[in-house]
């Protein structure tokens, strides 16, 4: 899905817009809901936190590309640093996390719609989303690239709208349902169960940064790959802070009690005001946020497919390409697997997208720990360059281990080893046969 030499190639500033639109979806506009739920005011430290934590990995894999772009981006420097293991094994590992994480948005954008339509059930939903994004995907990586643009200036706009339409709700300037609004206090009690919530809650906070990993992936398409750095410094920055606010404006005007983690807490908190075009057009913007995600995480699996089967981690077949340039086997590999999530959206509804999303946001940590090996082995020199692997690696750790203290999060990690375990066997496998 590479395009030719001879097409325009992006700059920073681009790879920044769409690492904005791969970044903010349904794990900070619906995941959000459950750190909030676990947490309360402590989410903000978690957020903060997880906003450090992302900006130090991605300058770890800012550098690998900038030094030496590949194609195969985090999966192929883990190759080089540690061999033929760790590039299939890493392969696999960001393949299925990314897979978890399409189930998770199509799970998302399945509840955003009910939102208007509550008496059709998910399954039908997430069929038709399905569909729309696998059509974008055979159109080519050009028009991912373009709708991501598009999309991420949306989704920033969306944010900024939320804190100006609850600021001014707050005052009581707008909406019948603010005069004599009870405000609340995030403040005054910002470690709840003694900790225990923030710790529980990292992993999600984590998972609401996660997608710096396909700008890694797309960074082979920069003209100048040196500025891959500069692509993510200010997007983070903007990012953790929006995150920040507009959490911080939730928490004022909505009690955590109040807060569903099937439901938006965005959502939430403008429909208890007397504005009744706002929640309707803040639930579109938020549709759409989730598919261009969505479609952003068809396109990470796809490519990674292609990429294992031309490095002959995966069978060759899935690196054949068709008339338009898609690699045909790997898309319907995407499209058998996409339809096994919609499976799943049938039989499991209940607690369906906790559990998505736990193991989805374990595996692509799994990934991120990875990357920081990786950037240890083949980059790591200086001493910034080591604080830049430890920190991030201890609260990544943090945030994988607090998973085992919520029974909901537990069977998310328990799903997320079961792959790990699946993968470890495979990697055995073919380095026995590689040795024979």
């Amino acid at each position: 899905m590479r395009k030719s030499t001879s097409e325009t190639h992006l700059t920073w500033w681009q790879l920044s817009f769409i690492g904005v639109g791969c970044i903010i979806g349904t794990g900070y506009f619906l995941g959000s809901a459950i750190p909030i739920q676990m947490a309360g005011s402590s989410v903000l430290i978690a957020y903060l936190v997880a906003g450090i934590g992302t900006w130090m990995v991605f300058q770890a894999l800012a550098k690998l590309t900038a030094r030496h772009p590949e194609k195969g981006s985090f999966r192929t420097y883990a190759k080089q640093a540690y061999g033929s293991w760790a590039g299939f094994s890493n392969g696999w590992v960001y393949w299925s996390a990314e897979m978890l994480i399409m189930g998770s948005q199509l799970t998302a954008l399945a509840l955003f719609s009910q939102f208007w339509f509550p008496s059709i059930p998910l399954w039908m939903f997430t069929a038709g989303f399905a569909g729309l994004g696998l059509l974008v995907i055979l159109m080519g990586v050009q028009k991912v690239e373009q709708m991501e643009n598009l999309f991420g200036i949306m989704k920033i706009a969306a944010i900024v709208m939320f804190v100006i339409i609850a600021g001014v709700a707050m005052f009581g300037w707008v909406g019948a349902g603010s005069s004599g609004q009870h405000l609340n206090s995030p403040m005054k009690q910002m470690l709840p169960l003694d900790g225990k919530g923030l710790w529980i809650a990292l992993l999600f906070a984590f998972y609401g940064f996660g997608g710096i990993e396909v700008m890694g992936l797309m960074a082979q398409e920069l003209k100048e790959p040196k500025d891959a750095p500069k692509s993510g410094n200010s997007m983070i920055i903007i990012l953790t802070t929006l995150y920040l606010l507009s959490i911080y404006l939730v928490l004022k005007l909505v009690p955590t009690d109040n807060i569903n983690p099937n439901e938006s807490p965005f959502l939430t908190a403008l429909k208890q005001y007397d504005l009744p075009w706002v929640p309707h057009v803040f639930n579109a913007v938020l549709i759409i946020a989730g598919f261009s995600t969505m479609v952003a995480s068809l396109y990470a699996v796809t490519t990674m497919l292609v990429t294992l089967a031309e490095e002959g981690d995966a069978p060759r077949v899935f690196s054949k390409k068709g008339k338009m340039k898609v690699p045909l086997p790997a898309f319907g590999l995407t499209t058998f697997v996409v339809a096994a999530s919609i499976l799943i959206a049938m039989l499991l509804p209940d607690k369906l997208f906790e559990y998505v999303t736990t193991a989805a946001g374990l595996m692509l940590l799994y990934t991120w720990m990875f990357i920081l090996a990786s950037f240890h082995r083949l980059m790591g020199r200086t001493h910034w360059d080591r604080i830049q692997t430890i920190v991030p690696f201890i609260l990544i750790l943090l945030a994988i281990s607090g998973t085992l203290l919520d029974s909901v999060s537990r069977i998310g990690f328990f799903v997320s080893i079961g792959f790990i375990s699946l993968i470890s066997i495979a990697t055995f496998i073919k380095e026995k046969r590689g040795k024979a």
